[in-house]
C-alpha cells in the first residue's frame, strides 16, 4: 500500500537528514506552504525549478451532470490551484 505524506512526515524527514530540530523544521515548513498560499493568493505562480509551476486558474461557470442520476446541475464559477510538473520531473517518472 502507498503512503500518504502528511506535514508531519515531512517535518521528521527534514529533521532526520538535515539534522535540524523538529520546531526548526516545522517552523521551515509552515514558512514555505505560507509563501506558496500568499503568492497564489495574490495571482502569481510559484515555479519551483526542476519541480515544476503551481498556479490558479479561473473556471467559468457550467452545466454540470450528476452521473448517477444525469440531473444537470450548475456548477459556480471558481478559482483552482492547478500543478504543472517541469519537464525534469516528467523525464524523471517517464510521465
Amino acid at each position: 500500500m502507498k503512503k500518504t505524506w502528511t506535514r508531519n512526515d515531512l517535518i521528521e524527514s527534514i529533521s532526520d537528514n538535515v539534522g535540524l530540530s523538529q520546531s526548526d523544521s516545522s517552523f521551515i515548513i509552515e514558512e514555505i506552504f505560507e509563501f506558496i498560499l500568499n503568492e497564489l493568493e495574490k495571482g502569481e505562480d510559484v515555479k519551483i525549478s526542476s519541480f515544476g509551476t503551481f498556479s490558479v486558474r479561473h473556471k467559468n461557470t457550467r452545466i454540470g451532470r450528476n452521473p448517477k442520476t444525469k440531473i444537470e446541475v450548475p456548477i459556480k464559477e471558481r478559482n483552482v490551484v492547478t500543478f504543472s510538473s517541469s519537464n525534469i520531473l516528467k523525464s524523471k517518472f517517464n510521465l
